[in-house]
């Protein structure tokens, strides 16, 4: 049987059936784990049998750019509603303030132990798509946009960056501040730490799901 490539708008459409359709039952596989490794491998094969069994190619995984579907740009993070954040790989310094260059398939659940059973009820709370230029920092790229506003110059600019302690040295940051004069940034809505990996949060997304253009809300279940 040939599958059909899958679009942007059929991969969302799935992961909300695959959310709202209850397929994500106890599992013996999940219990106990307090890991969201275990949990996100979990998910992500749920989905991609879930996209194969409706006769659409699920594609793999990229192993060079470390994206879930390479062919839509976009990565899957699935994380807990309790701390919804994730790591993913660090890049480049300028990704804070310009994007990850790719698009984000958020799942957002909650994990309840049936101890009786030994087993776990994953609870699919929210999922978000947050387009690729949306994916900046919050804070990092309101700040830039407000002094750019402002008149802000090129030395303010340089020494914003330096006080936010971006993983650049001068050079870097000089040639970042020179982009950015020749091409502000526009409002992200993640929070990014610096650490070897980038720490990515996801409160404000969840937040603005549905409110701010290029953060869709694909799913939102009942909360709890």
């Amino acid at each position: 049987m040939n599958e059909k490539k899958l679009s942007l708008s059929q991969l969302l459409n799935l992961a909300s059936q695959y959310a709202s359709n209850k397929l994500i039952l106890p599992s013996q596989a999940l219990f106990g784990a307090s890991d969201g490794k275990a949990v996100g491998t979990y998910v992500e094969q749920g989905l991609r049998d879930y996209i194969t069994a409706q006769g659409f190619s699920a594609g793999n995984g990229s192993s060079a750019n470390g994206l879930d579907f390479p062919d839509l740009n976009i990565d899957l993070k699935v994380t807990s509603l309790r701390q919804p954040q994730s790591s993913c790989p660090f890049k480049f310094a300028k990704q804070k303030v310009y994007g990850l260059g790719y698009s984000l398939l958020v799942f957002v659940y909650n994990k309840v132990d049936i101890q009786a059973e030994e087993k776990s009820w994953l609870d699919i709370q929210h999922i978000v798509h947050v387009a690729s230029e949306k994916t900046a920092d919050y804070q990092l790229t309101k700040s830039l946009i407000e002094m750019l506003s402002a008149d802000g110059n090129r030395d303010d600019v340089f020494a914003l960056l330096s006080e936010k302690n971006l993983p650049l040295d001068e050079i870097g940051l000089n040639q970042l501040a020179d982009e950015i004069m020749q091409s502000p940034p526009v409002q992200g809505y993640l929070t990014i730490s610096n650490a070897l990996q980038w720490r990515l949060q996801y409160t404000r997304i969840i937040e603005k799901a549905g409110v701010v253009e290029g953060i869709n809300s694909v799913y939102r279940g009942n909360s709890k």
